[in-house]
Formats: C-alpha cells, sequence, structure tokens
C-alpha cells in the first residue's frame, strides 16, 4: 500500500468517526427529556396539548405554544389504558406510532464493528508492510520495481573500468534492440549472465545501466525479497514475476544478491523442505520454462558464487559468467575520471597519480574517495578539491580517522616513533619495496598509534619469493627498531607479527617456495572474492613429520627476514636516530621530507631472481 492509499484508507475512517459522532449530537438534540405522566394529565386538562402520539413505551404531545424553555412536547413515560376515553373527553385528536427501531439498532451494532475492523485493517497494514510482509492479499505477489530508460538516469557511457563486462552486456542489449541480426545465423540470446566479482566493483551499476540503454521494460528485485516467513511465498513471488515479465517481453530480469535465494540445496537447517529451497526449485523451473527467441533475460549479481547450486550454473539457465574485478590502474582512472565530474576540481590535479596511489580499490571506493577528498577540501574552505585533499582522503581510508585526543606518554611515543621509522627505512632499503608516502605518530582508527603510509606505484598480480620476504622484513622492521633500540619490545607489532606470518605461510603451503618440502600445496586456494575469516582453510591433509616441517620452515622464513631488517637498522642507526627524532618534532614526515632526511641511506643491492631453498 502507497502513501496515498494510506491517506485515502485514513480520511475515510475520520469520515465515519465523524459521521457517528454527528448522528449522536443530532439524537441528542431531537431527544426531550420524559416528564412524570401527573405533569403530562395536567397539561392536558389545562388544554395546551394539540395532539397526541402514542407509541409502545411513550406518550408525546404537542405543546399549542412553546414552554418558558422552548420545548414544544411533552413526554411521558407512562400508558393509562384509559387514555383515549380522556382524550375525546378534551377533543384532542391522537393516534398510535409504531416505532420501526431494528435499523437504527442494526446500525448500532454495525458501524462499530466496522469502524473497529478499518482502523484494526489500517494498523495491521502499515505494521505488514514495515515488517516486509505486504499485507495478506499481495504476500505472494513479486515485488519486482519496474524501470525504463528514464528512471534509472545511469547508461553505460557512466559505468568504466570494466570494459570486458560492459562489453558482454552490450551485446545482451543490442540483442534485445535488434534480434533479426543477431539471429541471423540461428543464435539465440543466452538466457541469463551471471555478473561475478568482489563487492563495491560495480555489478549493481552495470545492471542500471543495461536498464537504462536497454529501452525495454527491466525488473529489479533482491534476492532476499523472496524469502519470507510463510512456505510457498518464495514459489509465489517467482511465478509471479515471471509472469509479469512475459507479459512485457522483451524484457530483463536482475536479481541482485543471488546468493540470498541460490545458495547450494541440502545444507539449510531444515534439509530439502525449507522455503529458500522451494523458491530456488520454482526458479530453476521458471528459467527452463521460457524460450530463448522470447525475448527474456535474466540478469544477476552475487560476490559469493562458491556457495550458489550448481544447478543455476549449468548451461542453459546462466550461460555466461561475467567478471566484474576490481579495476586495473587505467580502470581506476577511467572511474576517477567520471566521479570528478560532480566536484569543483582544481586544474592541477593529476588523476593518474590518485589513480597510482589506490591499487586495490574498488568502484565504491574511488567513490567514496572522491567524496572524502571534497569533504576534506571544504573543511579547510578551499575554492577547489587539490591533491592534498585526495591524498589526505587515502589516509583516511586506508589508515583511519585521525585521533588527536588520544594522548600518549612520552616514552609510549618514542617507542612509536622508532617503531613507525622501523618500517620506513627498511621500506627504503630494500628494493622493489613500495614507496614510502608518509610516516606519522599520530593515532588513527581503533587501534593504531601510528602508520608507515606504503602505496604500490604499479599494479602488480606476481611476486617473487625475493620479494615476498622483502615485504616480510618491512612488516618487521617496527619490532627489529624496538629491540634495536630499547632492548626489550612491546605489543604494538602484534599485527604485523600476524601479517608476517600469513605471508610466510603462503610462501610455504600454497606458493611451493619451499625447496626441501617440493613443489606441493599444502593448502587450498582461498576464495578470490571473499577475505573473511570464516572460510575454513581447507587441503590436504598432511602426516605431523610433515606439518612441523612446514611451521619450521614458515619459523626460519619469518626469523631470517627480522634478521635482514635488525641488519639494516643497525647499518644506518644514525639515520634511523635521527628520522626518529624529527618525527617526535613534527608528528608527521611527507615524502619530501622523508628523502631529505635519509639522503645518505644506501639501498641493498638486489638479490639474484633464481629462488633460494
Amino acid at each position: 500500500m502507497n502513501r496515498r492509499q494510506q491517506w485515502n484508507l485514513g480520511y475515510w475512517l475520520v469520515t465515519v468517526l465523524l459521521l457517528l459522532l454527528l448522528q449522536d449530537y443530532w439524537q441528542v438534540l431531537r431527544a426531550v427529556e420524559p416528564v412524570p405522566y401527573s405533569e403530562f394529565e395536567k397539561a392536558l386538562e389545562a388544554g395546551r396539548i394539540s395532539e397526541v402520539l402514542i407509541s409502545d413505551r411513550t406518550v408525546t404531545g404537542r405543546l399549542k405554544t412553546p414552554d418558558p424553555n422552548g420545548k414544544t412536547r411533552i413526554v411521558a413515560t407512562r400508558v393509562e389504558p384509559e387514555l383515549a376515553e380522556r382524550l375525546s373527553r378534551y377533543d384532542v385528536p391522537y393516534s398510535r406510532v409504531v416505532e420501526n427501531t431494528w435499523l437504527a439498532d442494526l446500525l448500532s451494532w454495525i458501524l462499530p464493528a466496522l469502524v473497529f475492523f478499518g482502523v484494526w485493517f489500517f494498523l495491521f497494514r502499515r505494521f505488514a508492510e514495515r515488517q516486509g510482509m505486504g499485507g495478506f492479499l499481495s504476500v505472494g505477489r513479486s515485488r519486482a520495481k519496474v524501470f525504463v530508460e528514464r528512471d534509472t538516469g545511469v547508461g553505460f557511457a557512466d559505468v568504466a573500468g570494466v570494459d570486458e563486462a560492459k562489453a558482454e552486456l552490450v551485446e545482451i542489449v543490442e540483442f534485445l534492440k535488434n534480434p533479426v541480426e543477431y539471429g541471423r545465423l540461428g543464435a539465440r540470446i543466452p538466457k541469463g549472465v551471471l555478473l561475478v566479482g568482489p563487492p563495491g566493483t560495480g555489478k549493481t551499476l552495470l545492471a542500471r545501466a543495461v536498464a537504462g540503454e536497454a529501452r525495454v521494460p527491466f525488473f529489479s528485485i533482491s534476492g532476499s525479497e523472496f524469502v519470507e516467513m510463510f512456505v510457498g511465498v518464495g514459489a509465489a513471488r517467482v511465478r509471479d514475476l515471471f509472469e509479469q515479465a512475459r507479459g512485457h517481453a522483451p524484457a530483463i530480469i536482475f536479481i541482485d544478491e543471488l546468493d540470498a535465494l541460490g545458495r547450494a540445496r541440502g545444507t539449510g537447517p531444515l534439509g530439502g523442505h525449507d522455503e529458500r529451497e522451494q523458491t530456488l526449485n520454482q526458479l530453476l523451473t521458471e528459467m527452463d520454462g521460457f524460450d530463448g527467441t522470447s525475448g527474456l533475460v535474466i540478469l544477476a549479481a552475487t560476490n559469493r558464487p562458491e556457495i550458489l547450486d550448481p544447478a543455476l550454473l549449468r548451461a542453459g539457465r546462466f550461460d555466461r559468467q561475467v567478471l566484474v574485478d576490481r579495476p586495473d590502474r587505467k580502470g581506476r582512472l577511467e572511474i576517477l575520471q567520471v566521479h570528478v565530474r560532480r566536484i569543483r576540481l582544481a586544474p592541477d590535479v593529476d588523476l593518474d597519480q590518485v589513480a597510482s596511489l589506490t591499487t586495490g580499490f574498488s568502484g565504491a571506493d574511488l567513490a567514496n574517495l572522491v567524496n572524502e577528498a571534497a569533504l576534506a577540501a571544504t573543511r579547510r574552505h578551499a575554492e577547489a578539491v587539490e591533491l592534498q585533499d585526495f591524498t589526505s582522503a587515502i589516509e583516511r581510508l586506508v589508515a583511519g580517522l585521525e585521533k588527536r585526543n588520544r594522548l600518549l606518554n612520552p616514552r609510549e611515543r618514542e617507542t612509536v616513533a622508532y617503531h613507525e621509522m622501523g618500517h620506513a627505512l627498511v621500506a627504503l632499503a630494500l628494493p622493489g619495496a613500495d614507496r614510502v608516502h608518509k610516516v606519522s605518530i599520530v593515532p588513527r582508527g581503533i587501534g593504531a598509534l601510528g602508520y608507515t603510509l606504503q602505496r604500490p606505484t604499479e599494479d602488480r598480480f606476481l611476486m617473487t619469493r625475493q620479494e615476498l620476504e622483502n615485504r616480510i622484513a618491512v612488516l618487521l622492521g617496527g619490532r627489529a627498531a624496538e629491540k634495536l633500540v630499547f632492548g626489550e619490545v612491546s605489543t604494538g607489532a602484534a599485527d604485523d607479527l600476524a601479517r608476517a606470518t600469513d605471508i610466510a605461510r603462503d610462501m610455504v603451503t600454497r606458493y611451493g617456495m619451499d625447496e626441501d618440502l617440493g613443489y606441493i600445496a599444502f593448502e587450498a586456494e582461498r576464495q578470490r572474492f571473499l577475505d573473511t575469516p570464516e572460510l575454513a582453510r581447507g587441503g590436504c591433509a598432511v602426516s605431523e613429520s610433515t606439518q612441523a616441517r612446514i611451521d619450521a620452515s614458515i619459523r626460519t622464513i619469518v626469523m631470517d627476514a627480522f634478521a635482514r631488517a635488525t641488519r639494516i637498522l643497525e647499518e644506518h642507526r644514525e639515520v634511523l636516530e635521527r628520522c626518529a627524532r624529527e618525527l617526535l618534532a613534527r608528528e608527521t614526515l611527507d615524502e619530501p621530507a622523508l628523502r631529505a632526511l635519509t639522503a645518505d641511506l644506501c639501498t641493498e643491492a638486489p638479490a639474484r631472481p633464481e629462488l633460494a631453498g
């Protein structure tokens, strides 16, 4: 029920209540308070009554002239048997009135009941809509939103950074626009296209762009809207959705978050009889039930393809699976160019430099970055968004919000300064390490007391063992600096140790980088799209002796990297002290300041490219 319908129903309820109140008020006005029968007798004897009306319960006399109170009638509640004789003696006309009160009695029962039911129905409908039920009369109807070209305001020109996925969907749109041309060699349009990729990469935006370009009815619905608490509702909604789409063919159906509906059967708490599985069975039936030449295409999006039912992914249902991955540097530049249209950008801002600093960002991350940069420029009352605003926004997104109110005691502050400079100096000394853009001892985020901001300048898809070992050494540079300067270690390196251990473990168990253990994967590949802890690590079962060798190899990699970081800092102890003192004084050192302070820092010679044992 929309707001207009709710207003109309409320309006009618208020109107009925007002009518009932007016009816009661009118009856009160018409009512005459009964008087004792003796008073009626006196009025009759005095000749004040011109006419008498007799009913079963009362006798009413019309007065010839109103009394001092303005009353024109006198009503008595007692009726004498010899009343007719007396009226004849006084020559007063009289008549009998038969009271027909059944309608009033009926309305007195029905109208309150109708009002009560109307109020209850109105409130229940509002409660049902808030709970996502939509009322009993519409519980099995599809909730798909129908879009046409003018509704979305998004076209393929607004989608950047995912050229391959866009090309696949452009072909679908052209097939719908010109089926004769695409079908002249006997080809048929794919029944289903599944958009797969990490969150925030633009899957839903691509679907909206299809709606803006196709110029055909576009039914958009989330997978979670099919599943309800009532058994059979989801299947009914699937049937209703496809019936509507067939009636508007050619058309496109878009199901967002397909994993909420298409989870593999047999994994639910109720086995094969739960509501979700019935809904999935109905979807599979509907996808088999329409012809590819009918002009009906199903788009779906998910970031969890590994949990989908295999029956959904077979040929003839979702014929195409399109990867919408995180953009590369060129794609990030194109996405930034799309989003900066809405802000006032300084003419000297190099978006390519911003794109190089945002490796691993998704499209949603880049949109958020542009917005945060605009907010940063607004906070400093600037006329346009500059590069420093983008840098500030990247720090805010990567490291968290600054917490200048979190005061550290002098010893803690000094420890954090040496820790962060340990990371920075090891990164500057090792060849091929990511560039250090900033070092700060200003607390950020939830638990970070300081941070060293490193961002790669190019996209990397392969890494050698030497590069991974360098990364571990950089992570352990903070712990090495603490031990070298203070002779003891603190809890500040907890996250560094965890990340270094994960890299070393992957080197041994996934990448086969230990010659003694051989080129064997002891661990299954992790899910590509989800970096969540709920994904249990699986893989080959190993013996206790092999597991002991794996643990020893991991420890050797980590400790060798720690020794390497310690050696670098020992060789450049003077640079470490100088940089730490400057960091304590300024709290933040940017890249130019670091270059000036570390001009005499020697970089290690690159190692040989072959793998070490």
